[in-house]
């Protein structure tokens, strides 16, 4: 999971622009920063550890001129785990290439292989963001032998075609291709959201979510179409082409936890769906038929959940757990460590809402255990006399390896435990968990002509 935004202005230097979007998308990776520009003539490149208001200082959007550019927030997957991964990545020929990837390619080894022995190609990192840009540059140089020179967009649509046809896995992308433009695509499942949104001038802006438009003028558009590319020419005209066909298998995982509540992804609104997996659970808690005096969300994720899950079971709402806003999103932070230490520091608790209380915790999902173990507990030393513990998600039992950077299995707090186990090894009193078939068709409703998503880490059935 990252944060990636491309904007093609016509006149207006764009590098503000993007710095607003990437804030807006924040909440998508938080370990380091990048934006590069262009102005016709060059490309103006910054990137660096941190969060985007850190690393894209003012100084560095006044020195980044151009009316095009892409910009990019790291959430660490494959090989992201320093300065140097940091997006974009740029190739020098053909023709001038900075790219930005959300996703994860399940092919690598085949891809490093044939990138360096066959493509003789030098890679600086072990990122499949930058193979996935040697790929493509590759495509591409072989299409300007067989196409005229002033047939650039057929050039780029044949050079995407034929790089799907060799990478696997989950991938939204958008690249700055000098003399041609703007250029998004994404993989034939659609299992990583990219969307596109557009002004009254008739300028455009590609990104992860559409919450990323307001801010800087735009209005959504339309999701780009799952083996879909859109190329933003020069002159600002859109063009498209589907590349591939397949089933669109959006990952479930963006409607959990990973998007904004106030994005809609693929027509299905985030906020909806969370208030709807609520109203599900609900009914499963009710046949419990346990004594319960209120319903609190661990933040802020689960919120929509939990106050849809005690309108529905007639319960109070209570805000007991307190979240500084100053401290991260624990689960997309780098290390157990940093976790457990964010886990402390993040929670503060209203004591009166606990004290001899029967209470039922909402998340948005249980990974690890750790954040819901420490939770409960903290609720106990509060005072509360039973901690009841519902997951808006059903068990995550294996890895996702399509860019949710998930433990290994065996760190897993699911993984072959059956619900009584977990319930034990997490200290509640009782333990819920969203059933993956309820979990689906509180997506599909917000739209119909998706009945299936990407669930491996619930299912182990991978693409």
């Amino acid at each position: 999971m990252c944060g990636i935004v491309g904007i093609y202005r016509k006149e207006k230097n764009c590098a503000l622009d993007v710095y607003e979007s990437l804030v807006m998308l924040q909440h998508r990776g938080q370990d380091a920063a990048g934006l590069v520009t262009f102005d016709g003539r060059y490309f103006h490149e910054t990137k660096g550890e941190g969060l985007a208001r850190d690393v894209l200082t003012e100084d560095v959007l006044r020195n980044s001129p151009g009316t095009m550019g892409i910009g990019h927030v790291r959430y660490p997957t494959a090989g992201a785990h320093s300065a140097k991964e940091a997006q974009p990545f740029f190739v020098h020929q053909p023709f001038g290439i900075y790219l930005v990837h959300n996703g994860n390619l399940t092919n690598t080894d085949a891809l490093r292989e044939r990138v360096g022995q066959r493509y003789f190609t030098h890679l600086r990192t072990d990122s499949d963001s930058e193979m996935l840009l040697a790929v493509l540059a590759r495509r591409l140089y072989n299409t300007t032998s067989k196409l005229p020179s002033d047939q650039k967009k057929e050039m780029l649509f044949q050079a995407v075609c034929e790089t799907m046809d060799r990478i696997s896995g989950a991938y939204s992308v958008i690249a700055m291709v000098d003399k041609v433009g703007l250029l998004a695509f994404r993989d034939p499942h659609g299992i990583r959201p990219l969307v596109i949104g557009t002004n009254s001038a008739g300028e455009y802006c590609f990104a992860s979510e559409d919450v990323a438009f307001g801010p800087i003028g735009f209005t959504p558009l339309r999701d780009v179409k799952p083996g879909e590319a859109i190329l933003i020419d020069t002159a600002g005209e859109m063009h498209t082409m589907q590349c591939q066909e397949s089933e669109h298998r959006p990952c479930l995982f963006e409607y959990i936890y990973l998007a904004r509540p106030d994005s809609t992804l693929d027509d299905i609104s985030v906020y909806k769906t969370r208030l709807r997996m609520g109203k599900k659970l609900a009914e499963q808690i009710k046949r419990a038929d346990l004594a319960i005096d209120s319903v609190m969300c661990v933040p802020t994720s689960s919120r929509p959940v939990a106050m849809e899950l005690a309108q529905t079971l007639g319960i109070s709402y209570r805000e007991g757990l307190v979240k500084s806003r100053y401290v991260g999103r624990t689960f997309i932070m780098p290390t157990q460590e940093d976790r457990e230490l964010s886990v402390r520091r993040k929670l503060g608790v209203v004591p009166l809402e606990f004290k001899d209380k029967n209470i039922l915790l909402v998340d948005d999902s249980i990974v690890r255990g750790t954040t819901m173990r420490k939770t409960v507990q903290l609720c106990r030393d509060a005072g509360a006399r039973a901690v009841y513990v519902a997951s808006g998600s059903p068990p995550v039992r294996f890895q996702n390896i399509y860019g949710v950077d998930l433990p290994t299995k065996e760190e897993l707090v699911a993984h072959n435990r059956e619900i009584e186990e977990i319930r034990k090894e997490i200290g509640a009193d009782a333990l819920f968990y969203q059933t993956l078939e309820d979990m689906c068709s509180a997506c599909s409703e917000g739209n119909s002509d998706i009945t299936k998503f990407e669930d491996s880490c619930f299912t182990g059935n991978y693409l």
